[in-house]
């Protein structure tokens, strides 16, 4: 019996080749074969980081002919958007602090 693995959102873009994928389907509807001409991984290795997608709901798989094309499905992005947001007014006092420093200094 195989094991079914759910990959989350969290877990599949913590990967940078991930999201250096979610980078390149962020401009359209690519096959494994375009998608691997962007990275010295060989194909299986792309095609398994596509499945990793996939199954995190991050990208869609349609067959067109003989081979599938892959597309970006962002929405599931949004859950890390918000999550990071919280975040946002730390980093701004944080860039704030550092600029009034600067001042000072010189």
């Amino acid at each position: 019996m195989t094991e079914v693995v759910h990959h989350d959102v969290y877990s599949a873009i913590a990967d940078p080749t991930r999201r250096q994928v979610l980078g390149i389907l962020a401009g359209g509807e690519y096959s494994v074969t375009a998608l691997t001409s962007h990275f010295t991984v060989t194909r299986p290795a792309v095609s398994k980081h596509l499945a990793i997608l996939r199954e995190a709901g991050l990208v869609t798989e349609r067959k067109m002919g003989r081979e599938r094309r892959y597309r970006l499905r962002a929405e599931p992005l949004k859950e890390v958007r918000d999550w990071t947001e919280r975040f946002e007014q730390f980093w701004i006092a944080k860039l704030t602090a550092l600029e009034k420093h600067l001042e000072k200094e010189s």
